[in-house]
């Protein structure tokens, strides 16, 4: 568990919810429970072993079966199971119980980051890895929080229940906060639900806890929880900036740090379903020796592009016998050593 930057470095992190305060004293009963059969047991083995050598000139009996004992090694196996049944039931209900929350975030995991989004508020922004490059390549020292620090934490506030939505875009992640006795899978296509509500103001640290792939170690869990009346003036930021940004967004005047720069850049103006840009046609041109060209019905384009002389395009088709002649598009925005 000090994987995820616990202050314990061996056994549960301190617990800092109430399920996870249940769990931890759940583990500690039955790590005892455990430690008492494992005394009863190996003590009566060695003692057995020792009193009855042949050393000292026992013989041992013969005998097939022993009607107290098989009724001993049974009913009280069965009573100890039974026994921890109850208290484990009662902390499962308590995990599975997302009702009466305050707030409701939606977790997405992706390769190899998170996204929040506070529903009903607005607000949502991704979360990944922080730690410097040079740190991983052995570099510089390794601080504190060594992958375990992310750009963007979770942030929630203290003595409300947080109810968390997960799924995932991509493959499957587990979202994973020891603390809070937390960890429940992100699947693609499915909403899974857990919950929390943390006592203690401070920061949390987690990871992706399922493989999912090259990176999956670099993919930490960070929570702070804060004060509510901090935590209303964060939200309220978050929304400034959110609806900031949604306006740049909109009449085109996108800053370069935000996501949508990168989607900008790109040569995505060749996409019929680039949003408010329907009427820009695609950059590349038609097949060689034909007439059809993007512009035309898209029908009639995909079925040149495809088929050739099936199609009803001689020219198309006789460009494909005479081997491929490749038309260069001065007006591309594809970088000059990536052309063909």
């Amino acid at each position: 568990m000090a994987i995820a930057g616990g202050e314990a470095k061996f056994g549960l992190q301190t617990p800092q919810t109430i399920v996870a305060h249940q769990i931890y004293d759940l583990h500690l009963v039955i790590l005892w429970i455990c430690i008492l059969i494992a005394v009863v047991v190996f003590g009566f083995m060695f003692y057995a072993i020792v009193r009855h050598r042949r050393s000292v000139g026992h013989r041992a009996k013969q005998f097939r079966e022993n009607t107290l004992v098989q009724i001993m090694w049974t009913v009280i196996p069965v009573l100890i199971v039974v026994g921890l049944a109850f208290p484990a039931t009662r902390t499962v209900i308590a995990m599975k119980d997302t009702s009466s929350a305050d707030i409701t975030i939606k977790i997405t995991g992706y390769q190899w980051k998170w996204r929040y989004d506070y529903l009903g508020e607005n607000v949502f922004f991704y979360s990944q890895l922080s730690t410097p490059r040079d740190q991983i390549e052995n570099r510089e020292q390794k601080n504190e929080n060594y992958l375990l620090e992310v750009d963007n934490p979770l942030v929630v506030p203290v003595g409300k229940k947080v109810r968390i939505l997960l799924t995932a875009n991509d493959v499957i992640h587990s979202w994973w906060m020891p603390a809070f006795g937390v960890k429940q899978d992100a699947i693609p296509g499915f909403v899974r639900d857990s919950w929390f509500k943390v006592d203690t103001p401070g920061v949390y640290r987690g990871q992706c806890a399922e493989l999912c792939g090259k990176d999956h170690g670099f993919m930490p869990v960070v929570v702070e929880a804060i004060p509510e009346d901090k935590y209303k003036l964060w939200l309220a930021e978050q929304q400034v900036k959110n609806a900031a940004a949604a306006a740049a967004a909109s009449s085109g005047r996108v800053p370069r740090t935000h996501p949508r720069a990168c989607y900008d850049r790109v040569d995505c103006g060749s996409c019929r379903h680039r949003p408010q840009r329907q009427q820009e046609e695609p950059r590349h041109g038609g097949l060689e020796g034909s007439a059809v060209r993007p512009g035309d019905s898209r029908r009639d384009y995909l079925r040149t592009q495809r088929l050739g002389q099936r199609a009803g395009r001689h020219g198309a088709a006789q460009g494909y016998r005479n081997g491929p002649q490749v038309t260069r598009h001065t007006n591309s925005r594809t970088p000059p050593e990536t052309r063909s």
